[in-house]
């Protein structure tokens, strides 16, 4: 893999355009009971999760969808963002513009490249705009953010990304383009901008990163959302550059190790922002696993992450991208929006120092450990418990009157805790998931609770 890698909405001024709309009907998927946000997205007053135009908190559901806006006619864009959004997808990642994974890059599916001059960032090509302008907003209309790479840089700054351009056209170009893409989507209230592009490229490299920033956000300011995304094992807050840093509104965790390590560090930094995990293990990339994908996702939701981005190896680049659009990692990922819609989540406090969650633990520094997090009122607690074993719960941590249910992430069904061996002290109890989930797998999630 390549990179391995918020909404009644405003509306985005879509120049007039030749290419056929598809039909979008009014048709609307009653069994889609996520909450839908307004748009522009901020971060919360309190700095620890991101909020709509409301105030509202804003779990982010992402989908990686690096190649949508060079290899999707606009059909099959609609067809994807719609089915992200039945599923409770709110977010996608996307290169603004393509320099590999497309069938002719970097020019898009009607043939259009991003520049009348190639790799001449001084010559924005209208037509492959005007194609982008209706992406992000019918993504609007469809309460999607999107969080969109200007100038992917790509894997070393090899030939996946524009590095290579970027170094050649200089300060002076990267500033211009910059400004014409602030300037273009001023009122596209829906988009994030993500910096960098799976490189953290040499301070020669980031002082162009800058110029390009510069012009970005000359125009654009701070109306939408700034994060980062650097070389792997890299969080966007982790450079030093202090103009790019002040730039930043979310931290974008990027990790294949243990996900709980590096957000936890995240979490907990100096000066933290809120972070997200932008990426990590793809499904069907490097021996993944279902399971995998699941830890994944609640590793960094019950430590701290306010969302999370999944990552499909047939979606990404749309190569097999119908057939995976039901994978175990989409439908995993619907049942953990679920769950936590249904609870306090901008209340949850990693317990990092086991706590709660005192036995049962699993071995740190794999992707066994068990991990839990509960609310600042210990009237709830979370717990990921990637294996079936006993795990034991310290229940005089938590507000009296709580009690323990399982909750299976491939089904999304509740199932009851059974008698918990001391169930009656203020004190330690053991619980045992109750066998395989649905998926076939040993991977549970505890919910504590008042009844």
């Amino acid at each position: 893999m390549r990179f391995a890698a918020l909404i009644t909405v405003a509306s985005v001024a879509v120049p007039s355009c030749t290419h056929p709309q598809p039909d979008r009907g009014q048709e609307r998927d009653p069994s889609a009971a996520f909450p839908t946000a307004v748009f522009p997205l901020a971060v919360s007053a309190d700095r620890r999760y991101v909020a709509d135009a409301r105030g509202t908190p804003v779990l982010i559901q992402g989908d990686a969808a690096w190649s949508l806006m060079a290899k999707l006619r606009r059909e099959d864009a609609d067809a994807y963002l719609e089915d992200r959004r039945r599923r409770g997808f709110n977010a996608v990642i996307a290169n603004l513009i393509e320099h590999k994974f497309a069938e002719h890059p970097p020019d898009n599916a009607y043939g259009e490249p991003p520049f009348t001059k190639p790799g001449d960032f001084r010559t924005p090509n209208e037509a492959y705009f005007e194609n982008v302008d209706w992406v992000l907003h019918r993504a609007a209309e469809k309460g999607i953010a999107v969080f969109l790479a200007p100038a992917y840089l790509g894997q070393n700054g090899g030939d996946e990304g524009f590095y290579q351009e970027v170094v050649a056209a200089g300060p002076d170009a990267l500033r211009s383009y910059g400004a014409f893409v602030g300037r273009r989507y001023a009122a596209a209230d829906n988009v994030v901008w993500v910096l960098g592009g799976d490189y953290t490229p040499p301070p020669e490299g980031m002082a162009l990163e800058r110029a390009l920033g510069e012009g970005l956000l000359s125009v654009a300011g701070k109306h939408h959302l700034v994060t980062a995304h650097w070389s792997a094992e890299t969080s966007s807050q982790d450079i030093d550059d202090p103009t790019i840093r002040g730039w930043l509104d979310l931290d974008a965790t990027y990790t294949y190790r243990p996900v709980y390590e590096k957000s936890l560090a995240d979490e907990h930094r100096p000066g933290a922002l809120p972070h997200f995990l932008i990426e990590t293990t793809y499904e069907h990339e490097h021996d993944s696993t279902p399971r995998l994908i699941r830890t994944q996702a609640y590793d960094a939701l019950l430590t701290g992450a306010v969302g999370q981005f999944l990552g499909n190896g047939g979606i990404w680049g749309f190569w097999s991208w119908r057939s995976e659009l039901g994978s175990p990692g989409a439908t995993a990922m619907t049942h953990a929006r679920r769950l936590f819609r249904d609870h306090r989540w901008t209340d949850l406090v990693p317990d990092d120092k086991n706590e709660v969650l005192t036995g049962g633990l699993g071995e740190r520094g794999t992707n066994d450990w068990a991990v839990l997090a509960r609310a600042r009122d210990a009237a709830l607690a979370l717990a990921y418990i990637p294996t079936i074993r006993p795990v034991t719960i310290d229940m005089g941590k938590l507000l009296p009157g709580v009690e323990p249910r399982w909750y299976d992430p491939t089904s999304g069904v509740y199932t009851e805790a059974g008698r918990a061996t001391n169930e009656a002290a203020r004190g330690p109890i053991t619980l045992e998931p109750p066998g395989k989930n649905a998926g076939g797998d040993g991977d549970w999630v505890l919910v504590i609770e008042r009844p």
